[in-house]
């Protein structure tokens, strides 16, 4: 007894201890409850999106049109490749079967006799000419300002080259009618004369029959497949463009060389062969559009048409965008997306009055119910719409309950 005695007065007894562990926590509750944010009350509406995505292998069809020529030897180009063109613009000249760089070579070597034989005649002059000295030194300025440009100069180096090649036609065309009388010289120009012609029976400038982007660049298919036959290819045909097979009218015909092509920048178009099978487009619903190789750009595509065959989906759009995003490029991975804009609320804004669905909208001090139509339930958040349109909006505050 006296040791028990002893034991209490030396320690806490049970209850003491129960009394202490009680305070504590009386004391954490009081705390969590004086301290901790009271729980919201109100929420803002905020714009939603809610949909699916498709995706699938596509052929890109562009609005374009490829020429040929028969017995194309060599090709000079005058269009920038990727440029914009306007029509009548040169394009190219093409060289045909008859044709070397031999004939280009003879040519050059005239009119170096012909620059040669004018210096000496101008060397072996007594008498001052006015009229030469000033158009030798419109030339020799010409060639010093493109000189400048090249080095670094500020300015256009394309209007300086107009300029230098005017310059000296002038003095081509001054010494032919100082040195009419000179026979030589006029032998070696009928013999410039008469080479050029020979070029140029071998030769045939194209110029743009339209207005678009010119590409020198061609794969085969431009011929057969366009933007006025795409939508008659079933999925089948469709598939094996894909994989790699050539349709039978892709090849020109033999001995013509497809030598460019002119592309619209305007639409262009899609055969998508949809990995869900399953899926069922709308026509004339605009989708979302993703290409795999720019996957950070997004553009509007129309659906025209759908067929399925042989447990294929082939979906035939018309996007529109850049026309540049897809001027190289002819099959690729592709996907659709099919979203609806909605308003998001937090499920705790849902409120039940009279058998519908609704928020109530604070506004102006008032409180008032607005019936709407539950789209989607995801956790906590609630995608709706009102069945009033234009009623509610993103940036609105609902009551939370």
């Amino acid at each position: 007894m006296q040791r028990g005695r002893q034991e209490e007065r030396g320690g806490l007894t049970l209850l003491q201890l129960i009394l202490i562990v009680a305070a504590i926590t009386g004391g954490g509750l009081y705390l969590f409850h004086t301290l901790s944010p009271a729980a919201a009350t109100t929420a803002v509406i905020e714009e939603g999106t809610i949909g699916a995505h498709y995706s699938g292998t596509a052929l890109i069809v562009r609005d374009e049109i490829a020429y040929d020529a028969e017995g194309v030897t060599s090709i000079e180009y005058l269009a920038t490749e990727g440029a914009t063109i306007n029509r009548n613009m040169p394009i190219c000249n093409v060289f045909s079967s008859g044709f070397s760089t031999k004939e280009l070579t003879s040519l050059q070597d005239y009119r170096d006799q012909i620059r040669d034989y004018q210096i000496s005649l101008i060397a072996a002059e007594t008498t001052y000419d006015a009229s030469l000295t000033r158009i030798e030194s419109d030339v020799m300025s010409r060639a010093k300002e493109v000189r400048e440009i090249l080095a670094g100069t500020r300015g256009s180096l394309g209007n300086q080259e107009r300029l230098l090649d005017t310059a000296i036609t002038a003095r081509q065309n001054y010494l032919k009618r100082k040195y009419a009388a000179d026979q030589r010289l006029s032998r070696l120009y009928d013999d410039e004369l008469a080479q050029q012609q020979r070029i140029d029976s071998w030769t045939k400038q194209y110029v743009a029959a339209r207005d678009g982007i010119i590409s020198f660049y061609t794969d085969g298919y431009e011929l057969s497949l366009t933007s006025s036959n795409y939508d008659t290819y079933t999925p089948g045909e469709v598939r094996r463009m894909i994989n790699g097979a050539m349709p039978d009218t892709a090849t020109s015909a033999k001995g013509r060389t497809t030598i460019y092509r002119t592309v619209q920048s305007d639409t262009w178009h899609l055969l998508m062969l949809v990995d869900n099978s399953d899926w069922t487009p709308v026509e004339g619903e605009t989708y979302q559009l993703q290409l795999e190789q720019n996957s950070d750009k997004v553009m509007g595509a129309v659906v025209e048409s759908v067929v399925r065959s042989g447990g294929e989906l082939l979906v035939r759009l018309r996007a529109t965008g850049n026309i540049k995003t897809v001027l190289y490029m002819r099959t690729c991975r592709v996907e659709l997306g099919d979203y609806m804009p909605t308003l998001k609320v937090p499920a705790r804004a849902i409120y039940r009055y009279n058998e519908m669905d609704g928020v109530v909208l604070l506004t102006g001090g008032q409180q008032v119910f607005i019936p709407v139509n539950v789209v989607l339930r995801e956790g906590s958040v609630v995608y709706v719409s009102a069945v009033t349109e234009g009623l509610l909006y993103v940036g609105q505050t609902v009551k939370l309950f």
